[in-house]
């Protein structure tokens, strides 16, 4: 399996050059290029042809949001994640409207960062255990609306993640879900975290249960 192809975008140059050099030191990524605003960052994708694009929300010129949108029209197939310093409610729900697939703090650690990175050029999103609360309040915000059909999360689960959240609510183990979808253990590991990240869930009993509460099962 080839190497992901990042760019990585943040207007503070000392994190950035650290960000490159982090990534620069895993096999499954490979850096292809780094921009200081939000401009630089569409020049660049378009240039660089890049797998995932790492997106600081505040910067100059052309700030995350505005990039995410535009890369969204312009490159659809390029996945943007965002990895800031701020969680408040404005920019996590305007960076996942804009299209952002995941919203990462920059506390992340490394190695949740590079498994985030390749969720991503999956297709698959991620989300920091506080924006995913956040994500869960206001699900229950909406849970005020008129009954009717469950509403859908603000982050949709993938096929994939669909498929091991059947096998999850089965109660089938990582294992069994990895032989029965032909996955590796540690792949099924990973989506069952993007799973419960998304549902808001604490344990796998809980997901099966919100699951179903959503007409997803």
């Amino acid at each position: 399996m080839s190497a992901v192809r990042v760019l990585v975008v943040d207007d503070q140059a000392l994190f950035r050059e650290a960000l490159v050099t982090l990534l620069g030191a895993r096999p499954e990524v490979e850096v292809v290029g780094e921009a200081g605003d939000g401009q630089q960052a569409l020049e660049r994708a378009a240039a660089l042809q890049p797998d995932v694009v790492l997106m600081d929300l505040h910067m100059p010129v052309l700030d995350g949001i505005a990039t995410t949108r535009r890369l969204r029209v312009e490159q659809p197939g390029v996945r943007v994640l965002a990895l800031t310093t701020f969680d408040d409610d404005e920019d996590v729900f305007a960076a996942l409207r804009a299209g952002a697939l995941g919203y990462l703090l920059k506390d992340v650690s490394a190695d949740r960062l590079v498994e985030a990175v390749l969720s991503a050029a999956r297709g698959e999103s991620v989300l920091q255990p506080s924006v995913a609360a956040k994500v869960v309040a206001r699900f229950a915000q909406l849970d005020d609306t008129p009954r009717g059909r469950p509403q859908p999360l603000v982050v949709p689960l993938s096929d994939r993640e669909l498929d091991v959240l059947r096998l999850l609510a089965d109660g089938r183990s990582n294992r069994e879900i990895a032989t029965a979808l032909f996955l590796a253990e540690g792949t099924v590991k990973n989506h069952v975290t993007n799973v419960l990240g998304k549902l808001g869930a604490r344990d796998r009993t809980q997901a099966a249960l919100r699951a179903r509460a959503l007409d997803l099962l």
